[in-house]
């Protein structure tokens, strides 16, 4: 993180713009228990999205469905939602939801397919390693989606989820050359949330064969991790955005998924060394 302030985050995605990579915002915060959280939530993105735009800054936002009251109303959560995919349009941006645990998957899914509807703006994260995922893709393509895969990072009981990093990977790929077609006749917005170069390369690989050029490949990364692996990837002309997490939640935020997942403390551990 740059910082706890939005503040921080935007100096951060500033910084980033002159490198030709863009920003994915997201303010830390999960499983609220009360809907006048919610609304402060949306509240604080609309101010995000019009100080980036007002900066000029090409910032995308992110946030997590149960941030906006998933957990206390489903309706009330959509309603957020809704409020939330109007301003990203309005302000030329774009509003993904992100993906939390498995027993929030369908809730998610089903949040974002009502909102496809009526928002193009929008896009929803898909984990490779939850064994519904390659379901999940084949149901949203009639709706012309946008989708950020990742690999996942909850722990999640073996019946859901694969844990070992070559089946993990396998079903990465997998889903990328589901989804690849799709990309380009302009079906589907595909963004890679990996940090894994290799794999990147791998399913570059697989666009080039299709045709593409490194330009159809989009690329998300956190802030803080590979930075220069960013730098390169959009100075050969890949569609680069740094993921910017801020805000006061962080330690608890820090804390539950290095809980969750230790291999998370090995990842984190790496990033230390030069």
């Amino acid at each position: 993180m740059p910082g706890e302030q939005f503040d921080d985050a935007l100096k951060a995605a500033i910084a980033f713009k002159a490198q030709g990579i863009g920003a994915l915002l997201t303010r830390l915060g999960e499983n609220i228990t009360d809907l006048s959280e919610a609304r402060a939530t949306v509240e604080h993105y609309e101010s995000v999205l019009s100080s980036a735009s007002a900066a000029g800054i090409d910032a995308e936002i992110s946030v997590k469905p149960t941030q906006l009251g998933l957990d206390i109303d489903q309706d009330a959560a959509y309603e957020n939602l809704e409020r939330l995919a109007s301003a990203a349009a309005k302000a030329n941006s774009f509003l993904w939801l992100d993906m939390e645990g498995s027993a929030y998957t369908q809730a998610t899914l089903d949040l974002y397919r009502r909102l496809r509807a009526g928002h193009p703006r929008t896009g929803v994260c898909l984990q490779a390693y939850l064994y519904r995922t390659v379901e999940d893709a084949l149901g949203l393509m009639p709706l012309n989606p946008a989708i950020r895969l990742v690999k996942g990072a909850y722990a999640e009981p073996p019946d859901r989820a694969a844990s070992a990093k070559k089946e993990v990977d396998a079903s990465y790929l997998a889903l990328c050359a589901l989804m690849l077609p799709e990309v380009k006749r302009g079906q589907l917005r595909l963004v890679l949330g990996s940090h894994d170069v290799e794999l990147i390369a791998r399913v570059t690989r697989f666009a080039h064969a299709l045709g593409m050029e490194n330009g159809k490949v989009e690329v998300n990364m956190l802030y803080g991790i590979r930075t220069d692996q960013q730098v390169r990837l959009a100075a050969e002309g890949y569609v680069v955005k740094d993921l910017i997490s801020y805000g006061d939640a962080w330690y608890q935020w820090y804390l539950r998924r290095l809980a969750e997942r230790p291999a998370n403390v090995m990842f984190v551990a790496r990033q230390l060394v030069p």
